[in-house]
């Protein structure tokens, strides 16, 4: 679904104008950033024009005292925490791909840190946001909080350019950690992996990651990045604090682990150690498809109370083996979140079909379980068919919303909200 055009825009400006222009058109707009969306948020279905905010690279202020900053939408987070290394800040949002702050902004993204620092929601103070107008408006301020009037901020954030066209963003900014650990925990069983998590959290041990990879996913691992996990699930985690600090907390958590089923924990303040181990899990999707040779994947996310993870995982696992195709899953359990990577021969009809149904009937168990159909990866057009079932008649709030801000329906049409004609 290619568009008709792109352009480089390389200022707010810029983007008021192709918006005007495209306007007085009826010409459709779809923003895009680094285009590592996963749910078909940057196709065109009605052509028109891609508005591509890459060239938006600028960081425009850093603001230490105030812990924030304000940048173009194109800037990606790596390239915003190189910027940020003298200062003693960096920011904390990590969805393992090297984003542009304005997607992530956009689909209000998360990743392997959230179960300290939030999601985007958490971490945006301020947007400058083209209308489907054309007209550009300011959300928010650099104040940690206000109670004048709606939150536009919020609004925007996880609008998935349906309302609007995020050109530069205000980001908060946290501390350099003292001391950073990393450590790893092999598990018998799946439960017991998450009733560690759950326990930890509990305790208020000050996790800054923890993540599950399934036995499956582990094993992938070893043959691409020359690990040597057990056949078996395990969580990998990360804490940060003062230097006794993460000490303890490592230790805490080694007990923990223990009590449910933990073995061949390992921790370490190196930080050789902890980059391999992070770049293993960012680099776990590239190994999950190297292990079936030509496949494709079809990626899915959901999250659901982390009391409700066990069983979600342990249902999605059965679901899997009974459906005849592989199906690894990596989870940020922390905040019950967890990803299937489902693979599939991109000639097959029939896979392709089993793994849309697999993801359907995720979705459908999840929100059976009180949950979401997508904790990070947004709706675009690959959710839109669950909407509905989550939102009930707010799906329709939504869409009201889209047609006061945006009547002519270009703003990345056909995407989180019910379909106009």
């Amino acid at each position: 679904m290619p568009p008709d055009a792109v352009i480089y825009a390389t200022s707010t400006e810029d983007v008021a104008a192709i918006v005007s222009t495209c306007a007085k058109h009826d010409c459709p707009i779809i923003p895009w950033g680094t285009g590592t969306s996963l749910e078909g948020h940057s196709l065109a279905p009605r052509g028109g024009v891609t508005i591509d905010l890459s060239r938006m690279d600028k960081i425009l202020t850093v603001n230490p005292a105030d812990m924030d900053a304000t940048v173009q939408a194109g800037v990606t987070r790596e390239a915003l925490n190189t910027h940020l290394r003298a200062t003693g800040l960096f920011f904390p949002v990590d969805p393992g791909a090297n984003a542009s702050l304005g997607g992530m902004t956009a689909t209000r993204a998360s990743g392997t840190t959230a179960v300290r620092y939030g999601t985007m929601r958490d971490n945006v103070l301020g947007l400058t946001v083209v209308l489907a107008s054309g007209e550009i408006i300011h959300t928010g301020t650099r104040a940690r909080k206000s109670s004048a009037g709606y939150d536009l901020t919020a609004l925007m954030v996880g609008s998935e350019g349906t309302l609007g066209i995020i050109t530069e963003i205000t980001l908060k900014l946290q501390g350099q950690p003292q001391a950073i650990s990393s450590a790893i925990c092999a598990f018998e069983t799946v439960a017991g992996a998450v009733d560690a998590v759950i326990a930890t959290i509990q305790m208020g041990i000050q996790i800054a990651r923890i993540e599950l990879v399934d036995a499956a996913s582990a094993l992938a691992v070893n043959a691409h990045s020359g690990a040597n996990f057990r056949a078996c699930p395990h969580l990998l985690l990360e804490f940060h604090g003062s230097d006794s600090g993460v000490a303890e907390d490592a230790a805490t958590f080694g007990e923990i682990a223990a009590d449910h089923g933990g073995a061949g924990f390992e921790w370490s303040a190196k930080p050789e150690d902890r980059n391999r181990l992070w770049k293993m899990r960012h680099d776990a999707y590239y190994a999950i498809l190297a292990s079936r040779k030509g496949a494709r994947a079809i990626v899915t996310d959901v999250c659901v109370p982390i009391s409700r993870l066990a069983e979600a995982l342990l249902e999605t696992q059965d679901d899997i083996a009974r459906s005849g195709i592989t199906g690894p899953i990596l989870g940020h359990v922390g905040d019950g979140n967890f990803h299937a990577i489902l693979l599939i021969d991109p000639d097959s009809a029939l896979e392709r079909a089993t793994a849309q149904a697999l993801a359907a009937r995720m979705a459908k168990r999840a929100l059976s379980m009180g949950g979401t159909i997508t904790g990070e990866h947004g709706v675009g057009m690959g959710k839109l068919d669950y909407m509905q079932a989550e939102h009930g008649h707010g799906w329709a709030v939504m869409g009201a919303i889209k047609s006061a801000l945006d009547p002519q329906n270009i703003m990345n049409p056909d995407k989180l909200v019910p379909k106009r004609n």
